[in-house]
């Protein structure tokens, strides 16, 4: 393994801004300091005064493997990540068959160590009959336990009340949630339909999956949480109504935590008519109205994470009728680049985007000695360059799916170099595919 000597960095950690070096040694950061001097033996890279962050942590993705891997897979979707800054990534049950009992887990974990190009945890999912699977569960084996509390994947919908409550009463992780109300999207679903057969307008979507089934179901989740004590994250806000149900404060002292994902900051209905089902994902994207209310609540702590829900479909999928066009957006590779927009816009500090990205999902996870740059921890970095700007071209995605709705958007800033356990797995665009991550650890 190749030792490195990176200098001349503006570091944002912990709410810094600092600049200086960083050593790394046998894939951990051995040092962090300034003026420090290269050993015999070590690359010495430049930074000239670019940022250095630890590396994107993606709480939340569908790589689609087993079962799926025609829209992609697990080496795919992390050669994405790692051109994006995403050193680590946490990925969902819903693939074919669904990651519902630990041997279902044990079979993600040992292809992602055969092909994943950056570092993996992958959540079991619940079902309304797995309850037992639950309750044997090692918290140490996965980030947490995903709970679809609205429309899903064949059997992991989950809404049988006696469940519910069972779930909440005796999770041994976090609970991750998905919420929408079923009944409440199924009746707008069917109003949709009489008026426009399987052709419903892609308009009709934050309709039809509406803000109401989102605000019922959080509300739902949050009840459920407060009752039982549980340790309760709630995935992909799209509300304001939503993000007012949260409070600011230090991720580390709450019970119940949010996120939301990068392309709720970007994209809003008016988009809509432009980009039709390529923007199509559940929970909807809304309002231009709502999308400042999740960045203000980013901002001030109410909402804790910012992730992408990675979910790529083939394209030929995206332009089917509505109510054949499935709903997911491939995000990874500019997920970074997207959510930093929000610094240059002067709605986030650097500061609070890197916490958002990185530090967050690591304390909220127990991930072990990642998301920080600290001395001894896993040497999981990204450098960003905020003064190249970066054109998104379809020939340049690497996710199976060929295609991004980020398509001709120039966002400001690029991606210079991301390393994974002290590897240079990408450099001003070329990739090394010898690259390998790591199982993440959960320190409970």
């Amino acid at each position: 393994m190749t030792d490195w000597l990176i200098v001349n960095a503006e570091m944002i950690n912990e709410g810094r801004r600092f600049h200086g070096d960083l050593r790394i040694r046998s894939g951990r950061i051995e040092q962090i300091g300034s003026g420090l001097s290269a050993r015999d033996g070590e690359q010495v890279l430049d930074a000239a005064g670019r940022w250095l962050m630890p590396g994107m942590i993606d709480d939340q993705v569908h790589f689609r493997e087993p079962g799926l891997e025609r829209k992609a897979d697990i080496e795919s979707e992390s050669r994405a990540c790692l051109a994006g800054g995403i050193t680590s990534y946490m990925e969902m049950p819903n693939t074919k068959p669904p990651a519902v009992n630990a041997e279902a887990v044990a079979d993600k974990y040992r292809r992602a160590a055969e092909k994943s190009r950056v570092n993996y945890g992958f959540y079991l999912g619940a079902t309304n009959d797995n309850l037992e699977d639950i309750r044997r569960l090692d918290p140490r084996s996965v980030p947490g336990i995903k709970v679809f509390m609205g429309s899903s994947t064949g059997n992991m919908l989950v809404d049988d009340p006696a469940t519910l409550e069972a779930i909440f009463r005796e999770a041994p992780t976090p609970i991750i949630t998905h919420c929408e109300d079923t009944p409440t999207i199924e009746a707008n679903e069917a109003r949709a339909r009489e008026r426009w057969g399987d052709d419903i307008p892609p308009e009709q979507h934050p309709l039809i999956r509406s803000r109401e089934a989102c605000i019922k179901s959080t509300r739902l989740a949050l009840e459920l949480a407060r009752r039982h004590g549980t340790r309760l994250h709630v995935l992909h806000l799209s509300t304001a109504e939503e993000v007012a149900l949260f409070e600011p404060g230090p991720v580390a002292g709450k019970r119940i935590t949010a996120e939301t994902c990068v392309h709720f900051l970007h994209f809003s209905d008016e988009d809509y008519a432009r980009l039709g089902h390529l923007i199509k994902c559940n929970p909807a994207i809304k309002t231009a109205a709502d999308r400042d209310a999740i960045l203000t609540a980013l901002a001030e702590t109410r909402v804790d994470v910012l992730a992408t829900d990675h979910a790529p479909h083939l394209l030929e999928e995206k332009r089917q009728p509505y109510t054949s066009a499935p709903s997911g957006l491939p995000l990874v590779q500019f997920a970074l680049q997207c959510a930093l927009e929000r610094v240059f816009d002067g709605r986030l500090t650097l500061e609070r985007a890197v916490e958002a990205v990185t530090h967050a999902p690591a304390t909220l996870f127990d991930v072990h000695e990642r998301g920080y740059l600290r001395e001894g921890y896993a040497a999981d970095l990204t450098l960003v360059d905020p003064t190249r700007p970066h054109t998104v071209r379809r020939e340049e995605v690497l996710s199976k799916c060929g295609w991004s709705p980020f398509e001709g958007t120039t966002f400001r800033s690029s991606i210079a170099a991301t390393f994974v356990n002290g590897l240079l797995g990408y450099r001003d665009g070329r990739l090394d595919d010898a690259t390998r991550g790591t199982r993440l650890e959960f320190a409970r």
